[in-house]
């Protein structure tokens, strides 16, 4: 819990259950009678240019956020009622915390890392398949002679009794 908390922005709330009748200007006004407000957004969708049904108050003051979240947590708006809470931080795409929360420069040593493990990799799975392969076509090679064997025991008759008939002459 501890550590889901400490991304937490305590000043920031999230409001969610937004109707659509709802912009930025009624959002503020039904959060104003907490504390002074710094600034209130609701995210748009890009397909319809609507807010998505959420929204975000960033007030001044940490006491007055909490004052806002007790008091509206469940409250009715446009008919709607409202979920509100301490908002996360803002993530933008990749990583843990999202790349604007970290130069970009900042995982360039995990990224070398990484490129390095995918090397050895590939180094490993290489040599593998060069080891399998040569033990493939040891096991080849011996089944063959093994078969050329067989062919030497099988010694065709006619030729061996020509062979004994030379020897008993000589």
């Amino acid at each position: 819990m501890a550590a889901m908390m400490q991304g937490v922005q305590k000043n920031t709330l999230y409001v969610g259950g937004l109707a659509e009748e709802v912009n930025e200007s009624i959002l503020h006004a039904a959060f104003i009678p907490f504390g002074d407000i710094k600034d209130v957004k609701t995210p748009l969708d890009q397909a319809t240019q609507k807010h998505r049904s959420f929204g975000f108050v960033t007030f001044l003051e940490r006491e007055d956020a909490a004052a806002a979240m007790d008091n509206m947590d469940g409250a009715e708006l446009y008919g709607r009622v409202l979920t509100v809470n301490y908002a996360l931080p803002e993530k933008i795409k990749g990583g843990e915390q999202g790349w604007a929360a970290q130069p970009i420069w900042a995982d360039a040593d995990t990224w070398f890392e990484r490129q390095q493990q995918e090397e050895e990799m590939r180094r490993l799975e290489a040599e593998s398949r060069a080891a399998n392969q040569a033990a493939e076509d040891l096991r080849r090679k011996k089944a063959a002679e093994e078969r050329e064997g067989e062919k030497e025991d099988e010694i065709d008759p006619m030729a061996k009794a020509e062979a004994e008939a030379l020897q008993q002459n000589n």
